[in-house]
């Protein structure tokens, strides 16, 4: 029969234990939305990669400018980390009353909370067992209370013995372009938190060994917008729309430096219509959204369809249906990008895990995107958007790849822009070039470009054109990379996910293999054309199948059943808006396995 299981975050918590044999420390950071909690959380990562840590963090915030309850998620590590960890913490920086009273009790043995002393009070039983209360007399210590969040970070760096020196360059990098008085009320701050902890507080428990490495800090949205770059991209129009908007916040200051023309449009249906005109011209161009502006930009995806106009699409998914929950992470529009704008045409859908992935694969889609004349969209999510980790490098030396295009001074005979091939790739010509005038507009045409639907319609051109097109998918799926599993090849479950669920299933196989249980993970990054027989092979071989994903219809499991005929009975799934954590699915896992 099969089980869906629903994971909440919140519900039915586990003691704030940490798991056994696990090195990394989390931090996590919490107050009102502009008490400087990214600010702070920011300045803790950048010290921790320059200190040649390994780190991943997550901002859960509210929809709100001003207010609300904000934490953000800081997970350290000296080997790779895969996710923001377990629903408990080492040390809790509270910025406000109602962030010690939330999280007190999630803090491990050994750990602590920083607060203000002259603002915030914890009590004993506030306190997870064998918890401490580190307050701080921020009145005496720091020029302004907004420089709460500062001192509190020079005692967690004391607390955690790492570099003073490290948290110094950081602030110095941070305010470069602040006066000297900024810079150096926030040094004091720093300064006399450090100078406190060490007097006040116990010595450092939780230490990771630090290096002279300094590995790179990114979030997948700035990895996004720098494949983009890489890959030859001269054309950016978006809306803003969280959580794609900061690819445009990134474009926007960098895009003098390296030829970008960007463009703020009024809404997604000027968005896409610009990226489509600019692409039709020779241009490189993206837009990026999330699922309601996407809803704006359907129909100009099928006339990109028709005129079989390259163009890459950034979808980064949050909570829906409508605008649902702004700020909050969901997997819920895959059939909304399958199914964009009506009738067939040939379209590619990629989805990413990891930061590396953003940039590599937004590589790849313009290249795809020439390669194929058609609309080629990038799936993501806020969690994937606008978490950040260090990763150790990129290759910027990014091949291009134009596809089919007319060349020389002319051509001989008639041009015909969509004529008839065997691969369904026609010589693509730019405006411009001697002897290719051509139509292109968004009503079924011949291969010149004439419209069959003015006068009369001509069902054996339709089906030409029509077969013509969707040759491109088979042409495709011959080119594409074959799917791949990872892990134990006779393992007793395999794990089957897409997007950023990739780092839970890491983790989760390496925790269920301390508990002498063998899983491998199918993950999937091209998921449209899909290479249905290939894929199917591969589940065909396990002897066990749970698919994870953040959606209420469990919905890649919907398509790999319709695609490979391989029905996925077991499910975990979230939609609270919140990530997935690994505790919870670890258990969740192994009751399945326990029942059969």
């Amino acid at each position: 029969m099969g089980k869906t299981v629903s994971i909440v975050s919140g519900v039915d918590q586990a003691p704030p234990v940490p798991v056994a044999g696990d090195r990394t420390v989390q931090v996590w950071i919490g107050g009102s939305a502009g008490d400087g909690i990214a600010s702070a959380g920011e300045a803790f990562a950048k010290v921790c990669s320059r200190s040649g840590l390994q780190l991943l963090a997550y901002n859960s915030y509210q929809s709100v400018i001003r207010g609300g309850h904000v934490c953000m998620h800081v997970r350290v590590g000296e080997e790779k980390v895969y996710t923001h960890g377990d629903d408990h913490c080492h040390f809790l920086i509270a910025l406000n009353a109602d962030t010690a009273a939330r999280y007190a009790d999630r803090i491990v043995s050994g750990g602590g909370v920083l607060f203000n002393a002259d603002r915030v009070q914890v009590k004993p039983e506030q306190l997870a067992l064998g918890a401490q209360a580190f307050g701080l007399p921020v009145s005496t210590m720091a020029s302004s209370l907004l420089l709460q969040n500062t001192v509190a970070l020079g005692a967690l760096i004391r607390l955690m013995d790492l570099r003073m020196e490290t948290l110094v360059g950081v602030i110095q990098d941070t305010f470069a372009r602040k006066s000297k008085m900024v810079i150096e009320e926030n040094l004091a701050a720093a300064k006399a938190g450090y100078d406190y902890a060490a007097k006040h507080f116990p010595p450092p428990r939780f230490t990771l060994k630090q290096t002279n490495k300094r590995r790179l800090l990114m979030s997948g949205n700035q990895a996004i917008a720098l494949g983009a770059l890489a890959a030859g991209c001269k054309f950016y129009s978006a809306y803003p729309m969280t959580p794609a908007s900061s690819i445009m916040h990134w474009l926007a200051a960098h895009a003098a430096q390296y030829g970008l023309l960007l463009k703020q449009a009024e809404d997604e249906i000027a968005a896409i219509n610009m990226a489509i005109g600019a692409g039709h011209v020779g241009v490189r161009a993206m837009t990026g959204t999330s699922g309601g502006g996407f809803a704006l930009m359907t129909e100009a995806i099928g006339m990109a369809g028709m005129t079989e106009t390259p163009v890459v699409i950034v979808s980064s998914q949050r909570g829906g249906p409508s605008t649902g929950l702004p700020t909050k992470t969901e997997q819920g529009d895959l059939f909304q990008m399958l199914g964009a704008s009506q009738g067939d045409f040939p379209r590619m859908l990629l989805a990413p895990r990891t930061v590396e992935e953003c940039f590599r694969l937004t590589t790849e889609a313009f290249n795809l995107a020439e390669r194929f004349q058609c609309p080629v969209m990038i799936a993501s999510d806020l969690l994937l958007s606008e978490h950040q980790e260090t990763i150790d490098g990129l290759d910027l030396n990014v091949p291009i790849d134009r596809g089919e295009l007319v060349n020389g001074h002319g051509v001989e005979g008639e041009y015909k822009r969509f004529a008839v091939t065997p691969t369904g790739i026609s010589p693509r010509a730019f405006p411009g070039h001697e002897g290719t005038i051509f139509v292109a507009a968004s009503d079924e045409h011949g291969e010149d470009g004439v419209l069959i639907s003015d006068v009369f319609t001509d069902p054996p051109t339709r089906a030409r054109m029509m077969e013509k097109r969707m040759r491109k998918v088979e042409t495709a799926l011959g080119e594409l990379p074959d799917p791949m599993m990872w892990g134990q090849a006779d393992a007793q479950v395999m794990l089957v996910g897409w997007g950023s669920t990739y780092g839970l299933i890491r983790e989760v196989i390496q925790r269920l293999a301390g508990e002498g249980i063998t899983a491998n993970t199918l993950e999937l990054t091209h998921l449209w054309p899909m290479k249905g027989d290939a894929i199917g092979t591969l589940l065909r071989q396990a002897k066990r199948l749970i698919d994870i994903e953040g959606n209420f219809t469990a919905q890649l499991a919907r398509l790999l059943s319709s695609e490979t005929g391989v029905r996925i009975a077991d499910r975990i799934v979230k939609y609270d808006g919140e990530p997935f954590t690994p505790g919870p699915v670890v258990k969740q896992i192994k009751e399945m396995l326990r029942h059969g």
